[in-house]
């Protein structure tokens, strides 16, 4: 029988993107394949060793959740400008165990740093209004305001087309894309472009339940989004992570949940949404 340390080993290695594992104590626990290929660290060099001073800008020069850019040094001497994020790694009681960075080389519009896009961040507005727009609604929450949540949403063939079909198409598409999510957005909600690849909602559905329905909603929109390119028509799915606010928590930890719930959407092979207390895969 596979040992499942084995198999999640196998399937990092699978991404295109670099991703690194970083224990409390800054030891690295994996490097896959394609972190080697971008830096010219081998893994073998690397792991149960400190992250060397070369390499540190992955994890001291990046953001939780969010994509910056960062710059490297290859094992052959010259910089490598990346653009990575991190995850703080929590085990089941919630304690900090570890830090996980994924990156990929920058290059034109991948080089761009989080929720950066040629015409603002936000499907209205600047990035940086989006977030204190988002920053605004928490506080409110957490004084007795409006119930809120948000759902973070991944264009599943996004990384495929950029590479397929170019940095052009892949911004056509989350165009495309924008539009049909906003025909499904309430009145009181705003949306936003974060990262690279992805969306942030913010949502006031009153309860998990109904932020989840909501996500199956938009979800459905997506596939209808009918994108081509130079003739190919390309269809689109979505994966989602919802997270409801709770009261004992920073906004930080609320963004946290959403992105591994999104990314637990991901590894289900993409087309699903992710929920507290549950995972669904959606009809093609």
């Amino acid at each position: 029988m596979t040992d499942r340390t084995e198999l999640l080993e196998a399937a990092l290695d699978c991404f295109p993107e670099g991703i690194a594992l970083v224990g409390s104590e800054g030891h690295i626990v994996f490097w896959n394949h394609a972190a080697e290929a971008i830096t010219g660290h081998a893994a073998a060099s690397l792991v149960a060793r400190l992250l060397p001073g070369e390499l540190e800008p992955l994890v001291g020069g990046s953001q939780p959740g969010r994509a910056v850019l960062v710059h490297l040094e290859h094992k052959l001497g010259h910089d490598v400008a990346a653009m990575a994020r991190t995850l703080v790694l929590r085990d089941s009681l919630g304690a900090r165990i570890g830090i996980a960075a994924v990156f990929h080389p920058a290059e034109s519009l991948d080089a761009r740093t989080h929720g950066d896009r040629a015409e603002g961040g936000a499907a209205d507005g600047s990035l940086a209004e989006f977030e204190d727009r988002l920053a605004a609604a928490f506080e409110d929450f957490q004084q007795g305001g409006e119930t809120f949540g948000v759902l973070w949403i991944t264009i599943d063939q996004a990384s495929g087309l950029r590479k397929t079909h170019g940095a052009g198409a892949c911004e056509a598409m989350f165009e495309k894309m924008q539009h049909a999510l906003a025909n499904g957005l309430r009145p009181s909600e705003e949306m936003g472009r974060w990262g690279d690849d992805d969306f942030l909602v913010l949502s006031h559905e009153r309860t998990p339940e109904m932020l989840a329905a909501h996500a199956r909603m938009l979800a459905g929109l997506a596939r209808t989004a009918e994108f081509r390119w130079w003739g190919d028509r390309i269809s689109l799915t979505v994966s989602i992570g919802a997270a409801q606010a709770e009261q004992a928590e920073t906004l930080q930890l609320l963004l946290e949940r959403a992105q591994i719930a999104m990314l637990k959407s991901v590894h289900a092979g993409g087309n699903h949404i992710t929920a507290p207390g549950r995972q669904e895969c959606l009809p093609s």
